[in-house]
């Protein structure tokens, strides 16, 4: 699986460690940024991130921050993204089960070190249900105004 990942100064130390995690368990990864503890403007980096997972670059995408909201609300913006917050292994699990997630926002504030992995091996593993998941999912891709 080719996975893209990015964060913000905020969640820079988290993102180095899922990174490291990701390549020691086979994965394929791209590094978006950032690369060091410098302050950035998130959008810059998590943009690129989404674009490159709405063309199909990239299967998956991990965004990072302090409290993942705006990575997630970046993300989101792009058609055809899926991004949710995740904050422990149950909210994971669910944003994959139910919502089909390509991408997953982490907070770097708030989610404990000790719960990084767990997390990260449940959204990567747990599969769609599909069904009455996928009728929800095609609605929200519905274009309104």
């Amino acid at each position: 699986m080719h996975i893209a990942i990015g964060a913000d100064h905020a969640g820079f130390r988290y993102k180095e460690r899922i990174r490291a995690f990701l390549s020691d368990w086979g994965y394929n990864v791209a590094d978006f940024g950032t690369h060091s503890e410098a302050p950035v403007d998130y959008p810059l980096i998590i943009r690129p991130v989404a674009q490159a997972i709405a063309r199909g670059v990239f299967e998956r995408g991990v965004v990072l921050g302090g409290s993942g909201n705006g990575e997630a609300i970046v993300a989101n913006r792009i058609r055809g993204v899926r991004c949710t917050l995740c904050w422990n292994v149950e909210s994971a699990r669910y944003a994959r089960r139910h919502n089909d997630a390509n991408m997953l926002a982490l907070g770097e504030r708030l989610v404990a070190e000790s719960e990084l992995v767990p997390i990260l091996r449940v959204w990567l593993t747990t599969p769609f249900e599909g069904g009455r998941h996928l009728r929800r999912i095609q609605q929200i891709d519905v274009v309104t105004v």
